[in-house]
């Protein structure tokens, strides 16, 4: 198996998600579109304002996804493939599905994405036991003191599990044991690396905020 971190953002760096709805859309389109079958009813614009917005029925996934985070301007997602040309047909079919709608919803019209979904192949043993923290500590953008958390400069870890904790939009929840989009993720692949995940991260955010403070504390 061969794992890939894909991610793209919106063109000319625009805002992909203006709210939950969007948000929730594009979650709706990360299970839908992962069936070889054509779904060209989830490429125009309808509400989804249900939470429990996967119904079961029989489908032929092409991927499985491993890990999620949607941002503001862009997404990540953790991917392997389940089919031949799996990983590519499920990121045209979800880039393309979301274009649609977003397209129809705020009439527009052109390209939404900035070019080819990056696909990033996982190679080594340290980039695997990252890669999934990277993906879901991303919300952590959005917090003040903890913006620099990509160059380990983290004021108050105790704060930044709060923030994670209140943001649905990624698969951290679902690894953490609490139900939010159980039905998109597949977490069989780190869930012997990652025994309790909560802890993992708190463990983890916990060091970098010492590594932040290093240089103030007397020896």
């Amino acid at each position: 198996m061969e794992l890939y971190h894909a991610l793209n953002r919106g063109v000319e760096k625009r805002i992909l998600f203006l709210d939950d709805l969007d948000r929730l859309r594009f979650v709706h389109d990360l299970f839908e579109f992962n069936d070889i079958a054509p779904a060209p009813e989830f490429t125009r614009y309808r509400e989804i304002v249900s939470p429990d917005i996967h119904k079961v029925r029989d489908r032929k996934q092409i991927v499985d996804v491993h890990g999620w985070c949607v941002m503001g301007n862009h997404y990540h997602l953790l991917l392997s493939e389940r089919i031949d040309g799996g990983l590519s047909l499920f990121l045209r079919k979800l880039n393309v599905g979301y274009a649609m709608y977003f397209n129809e919803k705020y009439q527009r019209s052109g390209t939404l994405f900035q070019g080819r979904t990056k696909k990033i192949r996982i190679t080594t043993d340290s980039h695997f036991l990252h890669i999934l923290h990277y993906i879901h500590l991303n919300p952590l953008d959005f917090l003040k003191g903890s913006e620099n958390w990509r160059s380990l400069e983290i004021r108050n870890s105790g704060a930044a599990m709060k923030h994670l904790d209140s943001y649905r939009w990624s698969s951290y929840l679902d690894y953490c044991g609490k139900k939010n989009f159980p039905s998109v993720v597949t977490k069989e692949l780190f869930g012997d690396v990652f025994r309790n995940y909560s802890k993992t991260i708190a463990s983890y955010l916990k060091d970098i905020e010492l590594t932040s403070l290093k240089p103030f504390l007397l020896e």
